[in-house]
C-alpha cells in the first residue's frame, strides 16, 4: 500500500520490519505519531500546522503473512488478550529532517527509540534508511574511506591482506613489536590490535605505541610503505582524543575503535578530532542483529557508522566461526559499499577464521578487491611460516582475480600449496 503524499520539507526515511497484535495500517500510524509529533490520537496543541511541520508519516505499507505466535513477549498484549493473529509488515515512514538536524544520538533516538518499547509490537527491525544527500553532507563522514586508506598504506589494485595481534591478551609491549616485526618482514599490509586491549594496568598504551612505530618505520624504508597498523584506542572520549594525539604524533596511520561500546556521540567527536582513519570493530553486534524479528539490519547500521565517520568496518568471514551464513556476510559487504546519499564507502573488513581458500568465494560474490582480508591462524599458523602465511593469502587472492582455481594455481605456487594441504577445505 503506497500513501503518495505531496510534501514540500526535507524529509529522511526509515523502512522496518514490524509485528504487532493490531493491524499493519494502525501500527504504522501508532509509530509515525511516537516517533514525531505525537501519538496516533490527536492532542491539544497539535495543530494541524504543526503536523504539517512536524509529525512524520507512512510513506508505503507492504502486507507480510501473520504469524499465529509473537515473536517477542509483550506484556501489553498479554493483559488484553491475544486474537491468534499477529500482523506482519514492511513499512516505510518517513520524517521531517528539521524534527531532528545535524545530530546522531536524535537521530538514533528517532530511527530506532520508543517504538521498539510499544506493547503492540511483538516483533520491529530497522532495515534500512535513507537521506538527502545535503542533509547526509552536514554529518562527518569517512575522512579517508577506501581511497585514502589505500593512500596511507601505499597498498593498491589488490585487497588488503591482514591479521589480529594475538595473544589478545598478556603480551608485553616488546613481545608485541617483535610480532610486528616478524609480520612486517613477510610483507603483512594491515595490523590491528584485539578488540580486548587497549590501555591495560600491566602495559599502558604509550608503551605498546613507542614500542611498535620504531618497528613500522624500519620496515616502511625497506619497503616504501608503511604496513597500516591499527591500535586501539577506544576508552572515554578524553581517552580516545588523547590516544590519537599519541598515534599521530609517533607517525602511525590508523586508530581502532569498538564502536558500539564507544557510542554514535564518542565515535563521531573522535572523528571531527581525528587525522587518522577509523577502524571499526562491532563485537557486540550480535546482540543487535541476531533475531530476525529484533533490532537492526546491518545496511541501516553501516549507514549510521558511516554518518559517524568511521572508514573501515567488520562484516565477520565466510565460513567463520560465528553464527552468520556466508549471504549476510556478503550482504553486509556489498551494503558497505554501495552508494548512500553521496556518503563515502566504507572498507569492508573481513575476519574471523580466514585463510587462503575463501578468497575465490569472495572475489566471485564481490566483484571487487576493495577490503580487507584478515588472517590470524591463517598467515601466523601456516607450517611454513608467518612470510609463507601472507603469501599464501595474496597468492589465494591472485588466482581469484585471475580466474584460476586454487588447486591448479598452487601447483606453481608452494605457500598456497601447503595452506591447501594444512588447513584443508574449511
Amino acid at each position: 500500500m503506497s500513501m503518495n503524499t505531496t510534501v514540500s520539507r526535507a524529509e529522511f526515511t526509515a523502512r522496518y520490519f514490524v509485528e504487532s497484535s493490531v493491524p499493519a495500517e494502525k501500527m504504522a500510524q501508532v509509530i509515525a505519531g511516537e516517533q514525531s509529533s505525537g501519538t496516533f490520537l490527536s492532542l491539544p496543541g497539535e495543530t494541524a500546522q504543526l503536523k504539517e511541520r512536524s509529525r512524520a508519516r507512512v510513506v508505503n505499507i507492504h502486507s507480510l503473512p501473520p504469524a499465529l505466535e509473537p515473536s517477542l513477549q509483550s506484556a501489553y498484549v498479554e493483559r488484553r488478550g491475544s486474537h491468534g493473529v499477529f500482523h506482519r509488515a514492511e513499512i516505510e515512514i518517513a520524517f521531517p529532517v528539521e524534527n531532528v538536524g545535524c545530530n546522531l544520538p536524535v537521530l538514533l533516538a528517532t530511527l530506532a527509540g520508543n517504538l521498539f518499547e510499544l506493547g503492540e509490537v511483538t516483533g520491529l527491525r530497522l532495515l534500512d534508511l535513507d537521506m538527502p544527500v545535503n542533509y547526509a553532507s552536514q554529518f562527518p563522514g569517512p575522512a579517508f574511506s577506501i581511497e585514502g586508506t589505500r593512500r596511507l598504506a601505499g597498498v593498491h589494485g589488490r585487497p588488503m591482506i591482514g591479521t589480529i595481534i594475538k595473544p589478545s591478551i598478556g603480551l608485553t609491549a616488546e613481545q608485541t613489536a617483535a610480532m610486528v616485526d616478524d609480520l612486517c618482514g613477510a610483507g603483512i599490509d594491515f595490523i590491528k590490535d584485539d578488540e580486548l586491549i587497549a590501555n591495560p594496568p600491566y602495559e599502558p598504551f604509550e608503551r605498546r605505541v613507542a614500542a611498535v612505530m620504531p618497528v613500522l618505520h624500519k620496515h616502511a624504508d625497506r619497503l616504501g610503505r608503511m604496513p597500516m597498523y591499527a591500535f586501539n584506542i577506544s576508552g572515554s572520549i578524553d581517552d580516545m582524543l588523547r590516544h590519537h594525539d599519541t598515534v599521530l604524533q609517533a607517525g602511525g596511520t590508523c586508530v581502532m575503535v569498538s564502536v558500539n561500546w564507544a557510542g554514535f556521540a564518542g565515535v563521531e567527536h573522535l572523528r571531527r578530532h581525528s587525522q587518522l582513519p577509523i577502524h571499526g570493530h562491532r563485537n557486540g553486534w550480535g546482540s543487535l542483529t541476531r533475531h530476525a524479528a529484533l533490532g537492526f539490519s546491518f545496511e541501516a547500521y553501516q549507514k549510521l557508522w558511516r554518518l559517524a565517520g568511521v572508514d573501515h568496518l567488520h562484516v565477520n568471514g565466510l565460513r567463520s566461526k560465528f553464527w552468520e551464513a556466508d549471504e549476510s556476510v556478503l550482504r553486509s559487504a556489498r551494503a558497505c559499499l554501495s552508494p548512500f546519499a553521496g556518503v563515502p564507502a566504507l572498507m569492508p573488513v573481513f575476519s574471523s577464521g580466514q585463510w587462503a581458500a575463501q578468497a575465490p568465494d569472495m572475489y566471485r560474490q564481490l566483484q571487487s578487491t576493495d577490503l580487507m582480508h584478515l588472517a590470524g591462524g591463517g598467515i601466523i599458523g601456516h607450517p611454513d611460516g608467518i612470510h609463507a602465511g601472507v603469501a599464501s593469502m595474496r597468492e589465494g587472492w591472485d588466482a581469484a582475480v585471475a580466474g584460476k582455481s586454487l588447486d591448479s594455481y598452487a601447483l606453481t605456487h608452494p605457500a598456497l600449496s601447503r595452506a591447501l594441504s594444512h588447513f584443508g577445505r574449511m
